[in-house]
């Protein structure tokens, strides 16, 4: 069976230690939900694990996302560490690389959760550290740190933006962090929490395709994961 070839989309992974059969290891994993979402928007994913060498490989691929996990160090951003961040340095070094290659190129890129705060901290940003001791609310990670559960809030999204082309004025999202941009650097806010305030979405408007998001698309709607994979195919 012959067909066009789906865009290429690189996902950036985890590094834990993992069991599987008879394994208990460190392994390079991500949540089969971004899979299945770059699949099911007709793109092929390939999973990046941490590799801070060179960003050679985006030669090869069409968009990239940058996925959610742990806090980026907040030494990126001239900041002391709070005493709830936990940064992993591989994938800040490894996916940083990444992020600033395919701006070179004009990749296609979306930064979920994590991602958006790192696009945010590339850009010469800054990001709060501890949500609930800035906003008195657990309204953006209801759940201990140990467990996934999701809040649920509104946001609204700024005329003109490129999300607010796909994702329409305003939309209900779910939401899993305890950290948030502070300060968009280069990057321009184009979605705000509406109970809050807070920057729940980022894009460079002069790129093709640059766009961050704080919630998680790929565990409830894909339209922005669609719209990333479709910008990849006009590659």
């Amino acid at each position: 069976m012959t067909g066009a070839r789906r865009p290429i989309i690189g996902l950036s992974t985890y590094v834990e230690t993992a069991r599987w059969g008879a394994h208990n290891a460190r392994a390079a994993i991500l949540h089969m939900s971004y899979v299945d979402a770059v699949r099911e928007a007709g793109g092929r994913a390939v999973l990046l694990p941490p590799d801070d060498l060179d960003a050679g490989v985006l030669e090869l691929l069409d968009g990239l996302v940058i996925t959610g996990g742990a806090d980026v160090s907040p030494a990126y951003y001239g900041a002391e560490p709070h005493a709830t961040t936990v940064s992993r340095a591989d994938r800040d070094a490894g996916e940083l690389a990444l992020l600033h290659g395919a701006w070179e190129r004009d990749i296609a890129v979306l930064g979920i959760c994590r991602g958006m705060q790192l696009m945010a901290v590339a850009a010469g940003g800054a990001l709060h550290q501890h949500l609930p001791e800035l906003l008195g609310s657990e309204r953006h990670r209801p759940g201990p740190f140990d467990r996934v559960v999701f809040g649920s809030h509104e946001v609204e999204l700024a005329e003109g933006s490129r999300c607010r082309s796909v994702l329409g004025d305003r939309l209900t999202v779910n939401s899993l962090h305890h950290q948030a941009v502070a300060d968009p650097g280069k990057l321009t806010a184009t979605g705000w929490c509406v109970e809050d305030g807070l920057i729940e979405a980022v894009e460079d408007p002069a790129r093709r395709f640059s766009v961050g998001v704080q919630w998680h698309p790929e565990e409830s709607d894909h339209t922005i994961i669609t719209a990333l994979v479709q910008a990849a195919a006009r590659r």
